[in-house]
């Protein structure tokens, strides 16, 4: 019983997980730094520079977090925000460690969020906010502004979503037949 319980450990061990996404989310940040530096240095705050009728480049800063949520608190939401960015870039991590590479669907969008939350960890760490500049608009109703690493963590919790929905079932299954 011990040599099983140690022969699946040893298997567990030796698959290989999705830790390769990794490379993912280290474009995700450098693509997100060098947006946010080109806005910085091109946009003036709060010009909106028209691209397209319901798109605009607009040099923004979120002292809050999504849809400026608590940026008007006085400053300790920086650190709070910050505590939360560092808490769930670990957990990320250790899902991805944990995840089987396989499952590729998953590790994407894990490693999108990852980069994402890194990208804005950065700023609200050096800059004391994060630096938007996309703002999408129609007529007078305009969308909150935000950046690549928003982005990255919106596309990847639609791929966690699309997962959950319609692949993990699947894999459950799938992983019930191998197990029998």
């Amino acid at each position: 019983m011990a040599q099983d319980v140690e022969s699946l450990k040893h298997e567990v061990k030796a698959e290989k997980n999705c830790l390769i996404w990794l490379w993912l989310a280290v474009i995700v940040v450098a693509a997100d730094l060098f947006t946010k530096h080109l806005a910085i240095t091109y946009l003036q705050y709060a010009d909106p520079n028209p691209v397209l009728p319901v798109f605009d480049l607009t040099l923004l800063f979120n002292k809050g977090a999504a849809f400026s949520f608590l940026s008007e608190a006085g400053g300790w939401q920086r650190w709070f925000f910050t505590a939360i960015a560092v808490v769930v870039s670990i957990m990320l991590v250790l899902w991805l460690q944990k995840t089987q590479r396989r499952y590729w669907w998953l590790g994407l969008g894990l490693s999108m969020i990852l980069g994402g939350a890194v990208g804005n960890l950065y700023d609200r760490v050096v800059q004391g906010y994060v630096i938007d500049f996309i703002s999408l608009h129609y007529d007078n109703y305009y969308f909150p502004a935000f950046n690549l690493a928003d982005t990255a963590i919106t596309l990847g919790a639609i791929l966690l979503i699309v997962d959950m929905l319609f692949l993990e079932a699947k894999r459950n299954k799938k992983e019930e037949t191998e197990n029998e």
